[in-house]
């Protein structure tokens, strides 16, 4: 979901809620750290201290158990600190129950008590890993009883176990069927309905909104939007004409389908070529493939670049295919050693650049690639660069819109785009010496950082507020007035982001305290409130206790990470003696931004607790 805890436990909350408003009990999936393998290896060890499991990992968790009130928990395959997730008491009852609070069920991920024995040999067999795993807090097996049934049942009778820990996973597995009324006479009908129909004009409509709103423009030279420029398109790509490639993993299209293709999909779901046709309908689009997702095979770029020089504007989309283990270059257990566009995609992409035709890169992958040949610093750029992820089933019709302007662009990246493999792992969360600095000539700096994204619009922050106190154990005000200064309707995502001055620990340059999305006919003006906890400070000190400081910290508006960020320098202490002149100079990215305006935190230190509000609240005016 992105690399910043807020915005991760603000849309998994808010997914919490509506899923357990229809009756159902979500489960948050994993508990711990399962983001943070090493080298982003699936099931790899997690290297990560206290503090970074503390302030980083754990906070998205919390806000959905204390203010999501999520009923089931899956762990994590991970080990943190040589000690697996699914065996760790001190996580699954300490952590999790005690201290955050959760009282529902804690699942296991598919075989995590089998991989006690068989992958972190914790166990010498399935009775004991089942031993460990009940111990820890784990209530229900997963897929199956491999464990938990004969094997913990035989452990148990020999009195290895205390038949309690079992009461005690048997009692919360029974809360929880209760609480669904599934313990009433009347749970289930004799009859089941013989259909349901859950492909409503209701959902595909809000289908295609989302999706429209979760692309990401990374450039654009004015190419786009193409509605009354473009008669002859060349669409072009291994994904312009895939239902595949706008789905994830476990869709069903990528899971299912791919160990059943005598099935059929069931539903229609609009390709990105099938889309564009329809968005269209005068124009002369020629679709050519030109290269697959993977492979070397180049019999197919001559074709394409045929296609794109006979045509006013060439559309070329590629990135990813989704799938499981191996099958696929994207989803659970495909794991990569390059963030290099796959294949000959790159090839396919510069080869049609080259042809001088105005190129529409559209990228449908479920990680970022390191494309700045496509955004920076390559000799022939496409002439602008959408970031479409995995759009999911109306995401066709979503890049058509986007594409032909009948939709302006409003996603913004809820994670850095690398600049190269070797500048990974990186987060905007970085303390000063995680960043560009005069002691290094290695330059981690992303293409485009956290929160950016372009607009067929502009827009201009003006008259930014702030409290110039508040109590640690408080909150404070901010606010800005947001104007859009161009000739459309558009949606700024106005970041609310904040910097502790001096603390105990290091601390991030930016951090993002709160958000809103703000829509704006051309020439409109509208005020953003944002009542920010001063606990949206808060960091593990040196003893591990969370707590808000006093002191200054400063707060400020902008339209992505690196807008009105601080940019520290050491030439001028060292009197000249450290000063890199192979350091990566201050880039200007577009996007608007307001000075950075100082808060006093005031009082004695504040020990957060649960009583202490997570969420910042806004309110537009």
């Amino acid at each position: 979901m992105g690399e910043d805890p807020y915005l991760v436990g603000t849309i998994g909350t808010a997914y919490v809620r509506g899923l357990q408003s229809a009756g159902v009990h979500a489960t948050l999936k994993h508990f711990l750290g399962y983001s943070g393998s090493r080298a982003g290896r699936n099931h790899a060890p997690v290297s990560a201290g206290p503090r970074e499991v503390a302030d980083v990992f754990l906070p998205p968790f919390e806000m959905a158990i204390r203010d999501g009130g999520v009923r089931s928990v899956m762990n994590s395959y991970a080990e943190i600190d040589g000690v697996p997730v699914a065996s760790n008491p001190e996580l699954l009852t300490g952590v999790l129950r005690e201290r955050l609070g959760f009282d529902g069920v804690v699942v296991a991920d598919y075989f995590a008590v089998a991989f006690l024995e068989v992958m972190h040999a914790v166990a010498a067999d399935r009775g004991e890993a089942a031993e460990l795993a009940l111990r820890a807090g784990i209530d229900v097996e997963l897929p199956s009883g491999d464990a938990f049934a004969a094997p913990l049942i035989d452990r148990i009778r020999a009195g290895a176990l205390d038949e309690a820990y079992l009461d005690r996973a048997v009692i919360r597995v029974l809360a929880q069927k209760e609480q669904l009324g599934l313990l009433e006479a009347d749970a289930f009908e004799d009859e089941p309905p013989s259909a349901v129909d859950l492909d409503t004009p209701q959902h595909r409509d809000l289908a295609r909104r989302l999706a429209a709103a979760s692309l990401v423009l990374l450039s654009n030279d004015g190419t786009l939007p193409l509605a009354g420029t473009a008669r002859r398109i060349a669409l072009i790509g291994p994904n312009a004409d895939r239902t595949e490639a706008l789905q994830g993993c476990y869709s069903f299209a990528n899971h299912v389908l791919a160990h059943h293709p005598d099935h059929e999909l069931g539903i229609e779901i609009p390709t990105v070529r099938e889309a564009l046709a329809a968005a269209l309908p005068a124009a002369q689009i020629v679709h050519v493939r030109g290269a697959e997702v993977e492979g070397d095979d180049r019999t197919g770029l001559a074709e394409a670049e045929r296609a794109a020089a006979a045509a006013d504007v060439a559309v070329v989309v590629v990135g990813d295919q989704a799938g499981l283990f191996g099958r696929g270059t994207v989803g659970e257990g495909n794991d990569v050693e390059s963030l290099d566009l796959l294949g000959v995609q790159r090839d396919l992409v510069e080869r049609v650049v080259a042809t001088g035709t105005p190129v529409v890169m559209v990228v449908l992958s479920g990680r970022p690639y390191a494309i700045d040949w496509a955004l920076d610093v390559g000799p022939a750029r496409p002439a602008a660069v959408l970031q479409a992820f995995f759009p999911g089933e109306e995401g066709g019709a979503a890049i058509a819109d986007v594409l032909t302007g009948a939709t302006t662009p409003s996603g913004r990246l809820p994670l850095s785009l690398p600049r190269s493999s070797g500048a990974q792992p990186y987060s905007y969360l970085h303390p000063i010496l995680g960043g560009p600095s005069d002691v290094t000539s290695a330059d981690p700096s992303p293409l485009r950082p956290f929160g950016f994204g372009l607009s067929y619009t502009t827009f201009a922050y003006d008259a930014f507020e702030v409290s110039d106190v508040a109590p640690t154990s408080g909150a404070f005000a901010a606010s800005v007035v947001v104007a859009n200064t161009g000739a459309r309707r558009g949606a700024e995502v106005v970041q609310l982001y904040g910097r502790d001055v001096v603390a105990s620990v290091t601390r991030p340059v930016a951090q993002l305290l709160g958000y809103a999305r703000v829509e704006l006919d051309p020439g409109e003006r509208r005020t953003v409130r944002f009542e920010v906890p001063s606990a949206r400070f808060a960091f593990s000190d040196r003893g591990l206790t969370r707590v808000v400081e006093p002191g200054e910290v400063r707060v400020w508006a902008a339209a992505h990470a690196e807008a009105s960020a601080p940019a520290p320098e050491i030439a001028g202490i060292t009197g000249g003696a450290i000063t890199n002149e192979r350091a990566a100079r201050r880039r200007i990215l577009p996007g608007a931004a307001t000075p950075a305006l100082p808060v006093v935190l005031t009082g004695d230190v504040h020990a957060v607790t649960a009583a202490d509000a997570r969420v910042v609240e806004v309110s537009i005016a």
